[in-house]
């Protein structure tokens, strides 16, 4: 309950900050798929409904979807590693920084040159995951998707949850494999994104979400190797420490990556956004995973990093305290002084 009061206070300054049309935020435990927190702004009074416009009745992190951008990259990062394409020390050239796929162009801003994948993900570079998509059967890539839980329910039973939109077809075609790498071409609930992000947190085991207290850990269906899993955690942990340092949390090592994407509107793509970030931490042992929807921001501010990071960094630091979880950024010191001691 002290969670979802924090989670609440939180999400609802932003929005108002941000002028933003609504927002959700989503709370787990990753090793057992209990949900913490579910909110949404704007809310209303249960106890007084009167007056209250009906589409605030609606719980948005299970309704409403979105196409999700760069908070998806990770999975794309983590499948080709699965496939085998990718190792986690790689290096992918993206020059010239953009390609021609069919009629269409994928680019990044600038010619990045020569990446690591930590650097794919900390620069969010659409030319990385493409590539990485590009290399790999697209059967496997699709399978991945879907196995991550991207059209179908969370297990949570709850009454309207979305499925979301993840195609299911025979025919892709190479630049609609390209935006699927980085997040377009598919629709996802907050409460999706944080059962992927909970499975990353776990080393790779998707179990479905509960309001319900669990009495144990629900088994789960394993998706990610743990190896490939942590990897990954490790090159997410570089995205907050050079990238998203918003979503820094005072104490704790945290992983985690922006996305910040454009809302369609009939016959292409319109002049609103939707912010978004999810991350989990500890790092040395997760416990929580917390994912943030900030949706039509208003004004120039509109990133995923600046409006939906320091969001995810409040609630995950409180969320932390709540729990008694202890600190382990003291840990990585240590571990980093003992290697260069070593080095000498």
């Amino acid at each position: 309950q002290r969670i979802q009061a924090l989670a609440y206070r939180e999400l609802k300054g932003a929005v108002r900050a941000f002028k933003a049309t609504s927002g959700s935020v989503v709370v787990t435990n990753v090793n057992t798929g209990e949900i913490l927190a579910m909110v949404n702004s704007p809310s209303y009074n249960p106890n007084n409904r009167r007056n209250t416009a009906i589409h605030r009745f609606r719980n948005r992190a299970i309704t409403d979807m979105y196409e999700p951008g760069s908070i998806l990259k990770p999975l794309s990062v983590l499948t080709a590693l699965e496939f085998g394409n990718a190792t986690a020390d790689m290096i992918v050239d993206t020059h010239p920084g953009w390609m021609r796929l069919g009629g269409s162009r994928v680019s990044d801003p600038i010619n990045r040159g020569k990446l690591t994948l930590e650097e794919i993900l900390i620069t969010s570079s659409n030319m990385g995951t493409t590539k990485l998509a590009l290399d790999m059967p697209k059967e496997f890539l699709l399978d991945k998707f879907f196995e991550a839980g991207f059209g179908s329910d969370t297990g949570t039973n709850l009454i309207g949850e979305s499925t979301g939109v993840m195609h299911d077809r025979s025919r892709w075609s190479k630049f609609e494999l390209a935006t699927l790498s980085w997040g377009y071409g598919l629709a996802v609930t907050p409460l999706q994104l944080a059962r992927l992000y909970s499975a990353i947190g776990n080393g790779g085991i998707k179990r479905p979400l509960t309001i319900v207290k669990a009495s144990e850990a629900v088994e789960g269906e394993r998706i990610f190797s743990e190896n490939n899993t942590r990897s990954l955690l490790t090159m997410l942990e570089g995205v907050v420490e050079e990238g998203a340092k918003k979503a820094k949390v005072a104490g704790y090592r945290v992983a985690g990556k922006t996305g910040t994407s454009i809302k369609s509107v009939v016959g292409g793509y319109g002049n609103d956004y939707v912010g978004l970030f999810g991350g989990v931490a500890p790092v040395s042992k997760p416990e929580l995973a917390v994912v943030v929807v900030i949706n039509e921001p208003g004004g120039d501010v509109y990133h995923g990093g600046e409006i939906a990071a320091p969001v995810f960094s409040r609630v995950m630091k409180g969320a932390l305290h709540l729990l008694n979880i202890a600190p382990d950024a003291n840990d990585k010191v240590a571990k980093i002084a003992a290697k260069e001691r070593d080095n000498v």
